[in-house]
């Protein structure tokens, strides 16, 4: 992949600490700071207790509460399908995740989100007024597509096809980018989640075991798989027997995890289809020079690459830090925008109400 350093994101402004980039996941909530690179990254998970109100707990230590808590702790994820579902959670989400980078560096708070390409202006003004109520004093957004892009290194700014993929934990965003602008993009909600869910309704169906979403989740890491592979793998999970009620385990195999996730694998492979059909020929000729590069945490999935590259006949890549994309990516942006009247001016224009 070209580096896009020789063009209009080659000269960053390194305000020291003073900028933060956000990449406000459905799974997981990563936080950039300016001069200082990926300074958090925590699960998008906030535990409530429901008689006081109180914050008990977030990030890590909050996910490690789910499915755990007693009836007056609620541990939830505030953000579903990539968009806000719970505003006022988020909003003390985001302002605990801020204040914890912040310390002495952050003399001023501009702030720039990452959010998926297909939401509503509604959704869209409910991020850019949570960032603003958790304590940054400019605040804009910028199409996760896009800021994967620039976290990946492609060259988004030449007058050639870039072609990213990135799947989250609430959506997949497809887009072919071309002169620093996106030409075409698909914003599906099928992701990381929906994998977790296949797994479970097919271990229910399979096995008359109900099992948590974080056993679903450590069996997709663990074992699963999007192509065939050479030594096909096996986990022990544990879950409530649905006849009896009681505990019990059993032997989940790598064939049957892609079994049960071929579904919403499907989906994600026939948005990408479907982008590149609606892409001019000329980009989508580059793209085919360039590959098609995959990011965020459905990258890591095993063959995943190698099930795009069979279906749809071209090179697939998988960018170097895949997971943090999206926050360098709009690191590099809000740190640019200072010195760069492009930059802030593609800001403000996605950031408009």
């Amino acid at each position: 992949m070209k580096s896009n350093g020789s063009g209009f994101l080659g000269r960053l402004s390194h305000r020291f600490g003073r900028d933060i980039g956000i990449d406000l996941g459905t799974a997981n909530t990563l936080v950039h700071v300016g001069g200082r690179g990926v300074m958090l990254r925590e699960p998008s998970v906030i535990a409530i207790n429901k008689d006081t109100g109180e914050v008990m707990a977030v990030g890590e230590e909050a996910k490690r509460m789910l499915g755990r808590t007693p009836g007056h702790i609620v541990a939830t994820r505030p953000l579903r399908d990539g968009v806000i579902a719970d505003f006022e959670q988020t909003e003390r989400m985001l302002a605990y995740f801020i204040g914890k980078v912040s310390g002495r560096f952050l003399l001023r708070k501009t702030v720039v989100v990452g959010i998926p390409s297909g939401v509503t202006e509604v959704e869209r003004r409910a991020v850019l007024q949570a960032a603003k109520k958790a304590g940054a004093t400019q605040a804009f957004v910028i199409e996760e597509p896009m800021a994967a892009a620039f976290g990946a290194g492609l060259p988004v700014d030449e007058p050639s096809g870039s072609m990213i993929v990135d799947i989250g934990g609430g959506t997949t965003e497809v887009a072919v980018i071309s002169l620093g602008g996106i030409v075409h993009s698909r914003s599906i909600r099928v992701a990381g989640d929906e994998l977790d869910e296949a797994i479970t309704s097919y271990v229910r169906r399979a096995y008359n075991l109900f099992i948590g979403e974080k056993t679903a989740e450590t069996a997709k890491i663990q074992i699963g798989s999007a192509y065939q592979l050479e030594q096909e793998l096996e986990m022990t999970i544990k879950g409530r027997d649905l006849v009896s009620g009681l505990p019990r385990s059993a032997v989940l195999t790598s064939e049957e995890v892609r079994m049960a996730i071929q579904e919403p694998l499907s989906a994600i492979v026939e948005a990408v289809k479907l982008t590149l059909e609606a892409t001019p020929p000329e980009l989508a000729a580059d793209a085919m020079d360039y590959g098609i590069v995959l990011a965020g945490g459905g990258a890591l999935l095993r063959g995943i690459d190698k099930l795009i590259a069979n279906e749809t006949k071209m090179p697939v890549l998988i960018a170097k830090d895949p997971l943090s994309c999206v926050a360098i990516g709009t690191g590099m942006v809000v740190e640019a925008m200072h010195e760069n009247p492009l930059i802030r001016k593609m800001l403000e224009k996605s950031s408009r109400p």
